[in-house]
């Protein structure tokens, strides 16, 4: 790599690839982005759903519904998108009248993808595009899919990915990285979402964390900021358990839809009129646990042959730690193209 512009191919448009991607070309560096999805968001992702005799098309937050700011930095970012009309703080109601963990929660608006979209938005970005194949002829990088290069002349790749898929792209340069990333433990989790007739009973809260049985995590979508209201009816986001998801990886979805209605039912104290359900399997929903030393530094790079990977696993887990793990390899990345200086 010479001189202090390059040309950077970044994998992944969650926060951690956009996070980076802004960043860098922020910093003066030209960045295309690949995504296998039709749109942006990764782990923010939501489900879009138009119903019968409704005027407006739902959103389904059945990725991360919320998510909390605990640095002062991140806190900092949040609050200037919230000043911008992108962020809204939200306090729910908890179920039970528990108390909430850590305060405030945050969401973007109307969506969760807002976010990765505002951050992308006049970069160049390739969706439906599932990258198997990085190559690297010795001075530049090209990028593959589907057997066919899609992209070449790169001086850089970051893989914004999970561990696991980053895995594959990495056995042919970084073996070493390929074992350590396919390592890293990442918990999957089944999601149930849909709408409802509102409930007789367990419509005062808008947030529940079951102490026990299959469910995590039950989120009132419709409570959240600036999301569709529809008079009479409830919008649903569960999230099943970890445990729960890896006992039933397999079952068929249809069956895992009932599985969970069922558990929500319990939780609500009563049966539910459904109007829209559908499951998602999240096979590599969030770390397993913190992190180590060597993944705490946020990002990997290789400045010898301008790879590098970011992501939550490298950083703590959650929306904060894919963002400070984009920024983290944004640095390196531009600290080797300014000659080793930050």
């Amino acid at each position: 790599m010479s001189g202090t512009s390059l040309r950077v191919a970044v994998v992944g448009a969650g926060i951690a690839g956009a996070t980076c991607a802004r960043a860098l070309a922020d910093a003066g560096h030209a960045v295309q982005v690949f995504d296998k999805s039709r749109g942006v968001g990764g782990r923010m992702s939501t489900r879009r759903v138009t119903l019968d005799g409704a005027d407006d098309m739902l959103g389904l937050d059945h990725g991360t519904p919320c998510f909390a700011a605990t640095g002062a930095d991140f806190l900092g970012v949040v609050e200037e998108g919230q000043r911008a009309g992108l962020l809204a703080r939200w306090t729910p109601r908890l179920a039970h009248g528990a108390a909430l963990p850590g305060g405030a929660f945050w969401v973007a608006t109307p969506d969760m993808p807002a976010l990765c979209r505002a951050l992308l938005k006049d970069l160049p970005l390739h969706t439906l595009c599932t990258v198997d194949g990085v190559r690297h002829s010795g001075v530049t990088w090209s990028i593959e899919s589907a057997g066919v290069t899609v992209a070449d002349g790169f001086d850089a790749v970051a893989l914004a990915i999970p561990p696991q898929q980053a895995a594959a792209l990495l056995g042919v340069h970084r073996p070493d990285w390929a074992a350590r990333a396919q390592a890293v433990p990442m918990l999957p989790v089944w999601v149930l979402m849909g709408t409802t007739d509102a409930p007789a009973t367990g419509g005062d809260w808008d947030l529940a964390l079951p102490p026990s049985g299959p469910l995590a995590l039950v989120v009132r979508n419709d409570a959240k900021p600036a999301r569709v209201v529809l008079a009479g009816q409830a919008q649903w986001v569960v999230h099943a358990t970890p445990d729960w998801t890896g006992a039933h990886l397999d079952t068929p979805p249809d069956q895992v839809q009932a599985m969970l209605q069922a558990a929500l039912a319990d939780c609500v104290g009563g049966a539910l009129a459904w109007r829209f359900a559908a499951v998602h399997r999240w096979l590599y929903a969030t770390p397993a646990a913190a992190p180590d030393d060597e993944l705490a530094a946020g990002a990997w790079w290789d400045a010898g042959m301008g790879l590098g990977v970011c992501g939550d696993a490298l950083a703590g887990g959650g929306v904060e730690g894919a963002w400070r793990s984009g920024r983290a390899l944004a640095a390196l990345l531009s600290a080797a193209a300014n000659g080793g200086r930050a």
